[in-house]
């Protein structure tokens, strides 16, 4: 058991509690047996795991052990005040592990792209991730601005789609408008001029989804060849990005499912 907090393996783990520690290492901390495991089916696997103490005593983690142990990841027990200080959940599963972050490569022609637009809050940014991934985008473009998706928080909401996505983080415009070159592109916007379902979403397409509280930015405005609205009743004026990203994605995987149906 790891009881000092001059550990090299702690302290490894204490700096990825940090946004920079995150990038200067290439790592990420996730905490919970399904994560975990959602993780190593995705073909990543740890570099380490922490225990909050003896395995044997830990309920429900006997699948998840036994994928460690058939992987040979190195695990290390902790004593709980250390745990206490790497765990981000109000009540643990009493494992952590250090993972590596995944490169994972878009196809050289993605058909379907979206790009977060300064989409600071860790809950939602999860969220959509979580939506993409069931909707089957192939890249997510992330602007400077958004928050870091490999925060435990983004990483709860987003259940494993970390792993199954193509995500540029740190995007900028210029970047962003060579990948959607000869694509149509859209922004979701409230008072947008079209209803998302009259879009022709088999079509490479490009969606801009904006931040909760300042929407798309002039830059995704200028780069949008229209502004996609979502109908509401009952005087509600606007969803927040989660719900809105959700709606529009599934709109464009129901299309491209219909079109794959009759083909």
């Amino acid at each position: 058991m790891i009881t000092s907090t001059d550990n090299p393996k702690v302290k490894l783990a204490r700096s990825l509690l940090d946004r920079r520690g995150r990038e200067k290492q290439g790592l990420c901390l996730v905490e919970g047996v399904r994560l975990i495991e959602d993780a190593m089916r995705a073909g990543v696997h740890p570099a380490l795991v922490f225990l909050a103490g003896p395995a044997r005593l830990l309920p429900g983690l006997g699948s998840l052990l036994a994928m460690i142990e058939t992987a040979k990841v190195p695990n290390w027990e902790l004593a709980p005040e250390l745990f206490e200080t790497l765990s981000d959940t109000v009540t643990s599963q009493g494992v952590i592990a250090v993972l590596p972050i995944p490169e994972i490569q878009p196809r050289s022609d993605p058909t379907l792209v979206l790009v977060l637009d300064r989409v600071r809050d860790p809950g939602n940014l999860g969220t959509i991730l979580r939506s993409a991934a069931a909707a089957g985008v192939e890249l997510v473009m992330l602007t400077h601005g958004c928050a870091d998706p490999w925060s435990p928080k983004a990483l709860r909401a987003g259940m494993g789609a970390h792993f199954r996505l193509s995500l540029a983080t740190r995007a900028d415009w210029p970047e962003i408008a060579r990948r959607a070159a000869r694509m149509q592109v859209w922004a979701a916007e409230p008072r947008g001029d079209v209803i998302y379902d009259q879009v022709d979403w088999r079509c490479p397409s490009v969606l801009i989804v904006g931040g909760e509280t300042e929407g798309p930015s002039p830059d995704a405005l200028a780069l949008a060849a229209s502004r996609l609205a979502i109908p509401m009743c009952n005087q509600v004026d606007s969803l927040n990005a989660a719900m809105a990203a959700t709606v529009l994605l599934f709109e464009a995987a129901r299309q491209r499912r219909c079109t794959r149906a009759t083909e």
